[in-house]
């Protein structure tokens, strides 16, 4: 089959399955990326090579405990009540964990941008892999799922706006770049990314967060009428975290010596390949909702 063809057959397959679970229901949405994450996990422990087992296991149970306990709290309580026959009150302050983990998170990111710029690594500590398991993976797909639920309630608009933006920027990136791209943004960690690709990439993400704002989230409650802001700012933090966080995990490839983090997606590599954006950019956009709902 043709490779143009595959990559095509493939990125649609991807899209329609993410689209359709986003606007399906919550559950479907967390059922998704539950999965996505369980596969990422996998890719990222071959590319740090570490036994994969573990992580998964962990990956999983977190991810499970902190959906129920943010989303189901009077389900899990029911649930475990009857599985110990005992009057068990879970009684979580959602907002100091979520609190805490977006702490965790941010500090591992920070780590991931110094990782980055160090020229001599070629060789990553285990507690370092660890550490970005948590950090890098685990946390961030957490913080995916927060960001669907806006100020209240689910909203598919929002985690939809979110990937818009992604491929937005990565796909003007890409076309400016190439067209006129002549300064390399980063040589030794991706050739191919130009500064003007970059800047092309944040401009055109600019003009598709004011499209957005305007006529698809207009109708949503859940925004006012500084919703342009809003989506200009998220659409400033995608446009240069979203690009750290392709440029971090191209260094991570780079030293497992490999071009992509998987073969499940023909065409364009892993599930890590097509997320490395949104699971980097996913805790700066949570941090934001919440420095804006603070002051708000």
């Amino acid at each position: 089959m043709n490779e143009t063809l595959k990559r095509a057959i493939s990125g649609a397959i991807y899209i329609i399955l993410l689209l359709s679970s986003i606007l399906y229901s919550k559950e479907s949405f967390f059922i998704l990326f539950g999965v996505f994450l369980i596969v990422t996990l996998y890719e990222f422990c071959n590319l740090i090579q570490i036994h994969k087992v573990f992580p998964i296991l962990l990956g999983l149970i977190f991810y499970i405990a902190i959906t129920l306990i943010s989303n189901y709290n009077q389900f899990t309580t029911k649930i475990l009540n009857e599985f110990f026959q005992a009057d068990i009150n879970i009684s979580v302050n959602t907002e100091q964990l979520d609190l805490i983990l977006l702490v965790a998170a941010l500090v591992v990111s920070i780590k991931c941008i110094l990782f980055l710029f160090y020229d001599n690594i070629q060789k990553i500590s285990t507690s370092s892999k660890y550490l970005y398991l948590l950090g890098y993976i685990i946390l961030p797909f957490v913080f995916i799922t927060k960001i669907s639920f806006g100020v209240i309630n689910y909203n598919p608009k929002i985690i939809i706006g979110l990937f818009i933006l992604i491929w937005t920027n990565d796909t003007f990136a890409y076309i400016v770049g190439k067209s006129i791209g002549r300064t390399k943004l980063f040589e030794r960690i991706s050739p191919k990314k130009t500064i003007e690709g970059f800047f092309g990439g944040i401009i055109f993400a600019i003009i598709a967060g004011y499209l957005i704002s305007k006529y698809y989230i207009k109708a949503s409650a859940q925004f006012s009428d500084k919703s342009i802001l809003i989506w200009t700012i998220i659409a400033l933090i995608v446009g240069i975290i979203g690009t750290v966080g392709d440029l971090i995990e191209s260094k991570f490839k780079r030293i497992a010596g490999v071009k992509d983090s998987g073969i499940i997606m023909p065409g364009h590599g892993g599930i890590l390949d097509r997320l490395d954006s949104v699971i980097f950019v996913a805790p700066f956009v949570f941090l934001f909702y919440k420095i804006l709902y603070y002051f708000s």
